[in-house]
């Protein structure tokens, strides 16, 4: 019997491993190759993003590094503070991150605040970073949500739709299978399966969308934040209702976090984007003294 099963798509894979190999007796997983290849494509995206924006590409070669080191801090920090109730009897395992365990939001949050820091620093425009990081953040995410397929995670609860996607429910963990889902548990030939949405693919086409969106912006942008806004405004967009049909939610006081979140960067984002927007057309009135135009700040560095 399959592993893993997509029966109104008609898909089906015999056996899908979470190693991809090993060496040396170490075990390489696909969730750590998916990352890093996200990570080494959104690199070389911002390196040819700088270059055709005039800025030094070393600058983000530099950041990087350092970004790339608190993210994934950020992301950890993120996933054990609001899963503490599991972890605080189980602390061997804070540091097990090779099998899943880093939460997005928290890697964001770790990236924010590196470029920020790194901005003041090195007395860069922090927004013109943000914008030219934005896409190759929203690049890494369409590529690590695989990472949550392969390690079977990240998925949501019963569903009939055309993407229904079932589990062999000995690979899971039980922790993220919904007390819904496993009353509609199915047995094939023997074999139990939960049936569910494919969370990591819907979450992973909707970046891809607001990927596109990003690039095509980041050739027509009035001002230095715009991209970066945009990105906020399109992920909280995408996981304000994904997030409401996965099972396995970080939660706080019987509230998803990562929803909770999304929804106010959903309203910061906005209100970031009407303000600044505000702002151009009020410089480029007659007589106007608002805002400023990018060659302005670019001029102000």
């Amino acid at each position: 019997m399959p592993e893993i099963w997509f029966p109104n798509l008609g898909i089906e894979i015999d056996h899908l491993s979470r190693v991809a190999f090993t060496i040396f007796g170490y075990d390489v997983y696909w969730y750590g190759i998916l990352i890093g290849t996200g990570v080494f494509l959104g690199i070389l995206l911002a390196l040819n993003e700088a270059k055709r924006t005039g800025q030094d590409p070393d600058i983000y070669l530099d950041f990087s590094l350092y970004a790339l080191v608190f993210s994934i801090i950020g992301a950890r920090l993120y996933y054990v503070l609001f899963s503490w109730e599991y972890y605080s009897q189980n602390l061997g395992e804070i540091f097990a991150t090779r099998e899943g365990g880093l939460a997005i939001y928290g890697g964001v949050i770790g990236g924010v605040i590196t470029a920020w820091a790194y901005c003041k620093i090195k007395k860069l425009n922090f927004w013109q970073l943000a914008d030219t990081a934005a896409p190759s953040l929203i690049l890494g995410q369409v590529l690590g949500r695989w990472g949550n397929f392969f390690n079977r995670e990240a998925f949501g609860g019963f569903t009939d739709n055309l993407f229904a996607m079932r589990y062999q429910l000995s690979q899971v963990r039980w922790g993220d299978v919904s007390d819904e889902t496993l009353r509609q548990l199915q047995v094939i030939d023997g074999v139990e399966y939960i049936q569910v949405h494919p969370t990591f693919l819907y979450e992973s086409l909707w970046n891809l969308v607001v990927f596109i969106l990003l690039i095509y912006m980041s050739r027509n942008k009035k001002f230095h934040g715009q991209i970066a806004g945009l990105y906020f405004l399109g992920y909280g967009l995408g996981r304000v209702w994904i997030e409401g049909l996965r099972t396995d939610q970080l939660t706080l006081g019987g509230v998803a976090v990562s929803q909770m979140l999304s929804g106010i960067l959903i309203v910061a984002a906005t209100l970031f984007l009407i303000w600044k927007g505000k702002q151009i057309r009020l410089s480029h009135a007659p007589g106007g003294a608002g805002g400023s135009s990018i060659e302005e700040e670019n001029n102000d560095e």
